[in-house]
């Protein structure tokens, strides 16, 4: 067996080879980032005239560094497993009280733990699928997270500008106050704005909910408003609006591709009620193939769920909190997940009522429903049974 071990960084890779008596088969060496680096390990590799059954080749899962080199060394057929880089540094450990951090030293860390065969996993087309769906799934969640940040901009500014707007609507945040916003970024505008063209304006970005009895309303709190007259905080506001639409148009065609990559995967989570497609696209994207878990206890392990453990002697800890050390964005959606489940399927409500009646605060009675909702995910996706109520 021929085990690479490869440290990944930005603009270069080292790479180690050794043997399955974990014996150096080439001297240590260094490859850069490009089709010419990449061709130059196949060559290194192909010299040695090992079989490809024969080989496994191994590389941290660091995100974007890795993701070119991943997809290459898989189009070439090359066996691919990928380590999490908290298990090779303490593997590396293990060996030495030294602090010896170097780009080979971690190649050879990684060689060493493809010969031990622990705390691998196999790097596949399907996963190069779910990465696919991650991707876009945190793009989302960043993108909506921007739009989060923007709006709370708009509420600073309207604050300056017109302080008794946000008493007169619902919210500032819809789209007839967004026209209205663009349109006369601030009370004085609004003030000398005819009432004519104010209702009309209002009529047709609200789709007739607003009349003129709201635009007479509006137009006589911009003549008595307190308003800040601004022309930095006006022109600031119109560019906050602008870049909040524009986020709102990213999302809708984000979550159209979503949508189309979860009817591709044709699971069964879609059908419970409460989970929608984005919701599913995240779930999937960062679980990736179910089956890499053995049962749902590692599954809850990797969206840091699980309690932790403090044993020693005769003594036992009995309040545990959860180890929150899997993927933070798996936790969200489980519970953004468990929190609309709860409210559409009346099992999940009752269990739900059940630990708020025992005095519970709502996150902890909430992330049990996590949990249960997490081993009816892990049943469907591994069964690929159809959800029934």
């Amino acid at each position: 067996m021929l085990c690479v071990g490869i440290d990944v960084a930005k603009r270069k890779h080292d790479c180690c080879i050794i043997d399955s008596d974990a014996l150096k088969t080439v001297e240590s060496f260094t490859f850069p980032n490009s089709r010419e680096g990449f061709d130059m390990l196949l060559s290194k590799i192909s010299e040695l005239g090992i079989p490809k059954d024969k080989i496994r080749v191994g590389l941290e899962a660091t995100g974007h560094y890795s993701s070119n080199l991943a997809h290459f060394i898989s189009e070439h057929d090359l066996p691919l497993l990928t380590f999490n880089p908290l298990l090779t540094n303490r593997y590396k450990q293990g060996f030495s009280l030294r602090k010896t951090k170097t780009d080979k030293v971690d190649a050879c860390a990684i060689a060493q733990m493809i010969v031990s065969g622990k705390g691998s996993q196999t790097y596949s087309s399907s996963l190069y699928h779910n990465e696919e769906m991650k991707s876009l799934s945190r793009y989302r969640s960043q993108t909506m997270q921007k739009c989060s940040k923007l709006k709370i901009s708009v509420s600073r500014l309207v604050t300056i500008l017109f302080p008794e707007l946000e008493g007169l609507t619902s919210s500032i945040h819809l789209a007839s106050i967004y026209a209205l916003l663009k349109a006369y970024p601030g009370h004085e505008q609004i003030a000398h704005c005819s009432m004519k063209r104010l209702t009309h304006l209002l009529s047709d970005a609200s789709q007739g909910r607003f009349d003129k009895s709201k635009a007479l309303e509006i137009h006589q709190a911009a003549c008595r408003s307190i308003g800040k007259v601004s022309l930095s905080a006006s022109m600031e506001l119109v560019h906050t609006i602008t870049d909040i639409e524009v986020l709102k148009q990213h999302i809708v065609e984000i979550d159209e591709k979503l949508k189309e990559m979860v009817d591709q995967e044709e699971s069964s989570i879609i059908d419970i009620p409460g989970i929608g497609y984005t919701l599913c696209a995240s779930i999937l994207g960062e679980v990736g193939d179910f089956k890499r878990f053995p049962d749902v206890d590692k599954l809850l392990a990797y969206a840091g769920m699980s309690p932790s453990k403090h044993d020693s002697g005769d003594y036992h800890s009995k309040h545990n909190k959860m180890e929150k050390r899997g993927s933070p964005y798996l936790r969200k959606t489980l519970y953004l997940a468990a929190r609309l489940v709860a409210q559409n399927v009346p099992r999940f409500k009752e269990y739900l009522e059940k630990k708020l009646s025992e005095h519970k605060p709502y996150k902890i009675a909430l992330s049990h429903v996590a949990k249960k909702l997490i081993r009816l995910i892990y049943r469907l996706g591994i069964s690929g049974c159809p959800y029934l109520a």
